[in-house]
């Protein structure tokens, strides 16, 4: 018990001493790109472009759910539903989409793992499904690829992979979160191991990489934060109030991000993010992340709380105060 209140102390004590985070508010160029369709989708919990297909966007349900994952166009109608041979679906909680450079295929990820008792799950893990070459209902193949923290359990609701060196991450949601990088190269016959390089803002609910690799974000709650490769810090952008935001993507281009919700017709909506974080360059191929080349990692360094604004800090002092309250109250009760 005395545990976890130094954890929630700490946590309070942390987000008073966050590090500055220059804004960015996109105002009237966040759209709404459309709503989910299918009485099917009711709890989307991860979002990605098609890399190959154009205007087709993949989503998948959270917890309690078959591993499934639905293709949508852009009126948010079901193009083709798509069950996953060989994989679980104790919690999934994101997904990410790339292109094999060797073949210019494309290829998903999506990540099993939400573990909301915070280290119940003895491994998580991530499966790898090559995107079908047309749309249509079908069951898919899997590789599944199998993870543990190297600092102990977690629970996570982040992926994302890196274009340029086909590295993969997993962002923990915590109130003092970490991104975790995986080996360079991933293997299916022993656990991958996670390791903590750079922080995250408190409570992640996903993540992902820019096309190009220049960049990539973080979603929260309330805010997405997006940050250079090395982890530093270069905007936060405004998001629009959703029930329960909780996915996060790139739009091809670069230039926008896609941010969606829980609940049965959840919207799908589109962000502007500043110039200084858009692609200025041909993205370079994607690299494969069984190899992946070496690159620079984010720096344990930086800040594990950035991208809050007051309203956020206050939102989370309750929280934490609240949570102090409640175990006060049990610790009395069980003495």
């Amino acid at each position: 018990m005395g545990d976890v209140v130094i954890r929630v102390l700490a946590a309070v004590a942390a987000t008073c001493c966050l590090t500055a985070v220059p804004a960015y508010a996109a105002d009237d160029g966040t759209e709404k790109l459309f709503t989910f369709k299918d009485p099917g989708i009711t709890e989307s919990s991860g979002l990605a472009v098609s890399p190959t297909h154009d205007g087709v966007y993949y989503t998948h349900n959270d917890s309690a759910a078959a591993p499934t994952f639905y293709a949508v166009d852009g009126s948010g109608r079901t193009r083709a539903t798509y069950r996953v041979r060989g994989a679980e679906a104790r919690d999934w909680e994101a997904m990410a989409a790339t292109k094999d450079p060797a073949t210019g295929r494309g290829v998903l990820w999506f990540a099993d793992i939400g573990d909301n008792l915070d280290g119940a799950w003895p491994d998580i893990s991530i499966y790898k499904v090559m995107e079908p070459r047309t749309l249509g209902d079908a069951t898919l193949p899997a590789t599944r690829y199998r993870f543990r923290y190297a600092d102990g359990g977690r629970n996570a609701e982040g992926m994302m992979i890196n274009p340029r060196t086909g590295r993969l991450y997993v962002v923990s949601k915590e109130f003092a979160g970490a991104v975790y990088a995986a080996p360079k190269k991933l293997r299916t016959d022993r656990v991958n191991i996670l390791r903590k390089v750079a922080g995250a803002p408190i409570m992640a609910t996903d993540a992902a990489y820019a096309p190009d690799g220049s960049s990539y974000v973080i979603r929260t709650y309330f805010s997405a934060t997006l940050y250079e490769p090395s982890g530093k810090t270069i905007a936060k952008v405004t998001m629009p109030d959703l029930k329960q935001a909780e996915s996060i993507a790139y739009t091809l281009d670069g230039t926008a991000l896609l941010t969606g919700t829980e609940g049965p017709q959840s919207p799908v909506y589109r962000v502007p993010i500043p110039s200084r974080a858009q692609p200025t360059a041909t993205p370079t191929p994607t690299a494969s992340p069984a190899r992946a080349a070496s690159t620079p990692e984010p720096q344990a360094a930086e800040a594990v709380m950035t991208g809050l604004t007051v309203k956020d800090i206050l939102i989370w002092l309750a929280a934490a105060l609240t949570a102090i309250g409640v175990i006060t109250f049990i610790a009395r009760r069980t003495r």
